[in-house]
């Protein structure tokens, strides 16, 4: 049996977490939860999980310090999508010269989010 694909979430929004697990469940994956920048820094060194999905804004790390945490102090190179609320531009470029992968605007369609992590998971 393959095994599933571990993503880490890391949204603080508890509603939409729960929404976008439970759509990704269907899909198959296998979801680790974060309510913060930090818990999500603790799964994905533990973890070591094949997607990262984070939002921007969250209490104690932010989404780009994620960012910069897996790219530059683990150097790890798996796919991270982030997402924010409209009008955040400059969070999105400075999210990609981090070395995110994807973004997308708040509010976004959950069956587009699982179209994009197929996409990076191959």
């Amino acid at each position: 049996m393959m095994s599933k694909n571990k993503i880490v979430l890391a949204e603080d929004n508890s509603t939409l977490s729960l929404l976008l697990k439970f759509r990704l469940e269907k899909e198959g994956y296998e979801l680790l939860m974060a309510v913060d920048g930090k818990e999500a820094v603790d799964l994905i060194e533990s973890q070591s999980p094949d997607l990262v999905i984070t939002d921007i804004m969250m209490p104690f790390i932010s989404g780009l310090e994620v960012i910069s945490h897996v790219r530059n102090k683990l150097a790890l190179e798996i796919p991270i999508i982030v997402f924010s609320s409209a009008g955040q531009e400059e969070m999105v470029l400075k999210a990609f010269s981090l070395g995110a992968n994807d973004f997308m605007g708040k509010p976004f369609s959950p069956n587009e989010l699982v179209i994009r992590v197929k996409r990076l998971l191959g």
